[in-house]
């Protein structure tokens, strides 16, 4: 703002300036940063035992295959070993998710 009023002056000067910095995508690509930095990075607390901390993905709107559509896969973060053996809906797959969630 500053360097726009060093050499320019009209009414309601604040305000256009304002409206063309927020409507220009380059300005606001390129503006500074107002947010305090995040800090140092600290990486997360490995796992002590396999199957500890697992992720859990169901993958829909697949092409139908043998009647199903979706399939759920279930990974250890210790080993990365990945379990996508059933459909999700099936209760095989609904038994390997309880006995994996509740064991530990």
């Amino acid at each position: 703002m500053e360097l726009v009023t060093r050499n320019f002056w009209w009414p309601g000067i604040t305000k256009k300036v304002r409206q063309y910095v927020e409507g220009c995508d380059f300005c606001q690509q390129n503006k500074n940063q107002v947010a305090v930095p995040a800090g140092k990075l600290m990486p997360n607390k490995a796992p002590e035992k396999p199957w500890m901390h697992i992720t859990a993905d169901f993958i829909t709107k697949l092409p139908l295959a043998q009647g199903y559509d979706a399939i759920l896969v279930v990974c250890d973060w210790l080993t990365k070993i990945a379990h996508c053996h059933e459909p999700p809906n099936s209760p095989k797959s609904i038994f390997i998710f309880l006995f994996f969630f509740f064991s530990f």
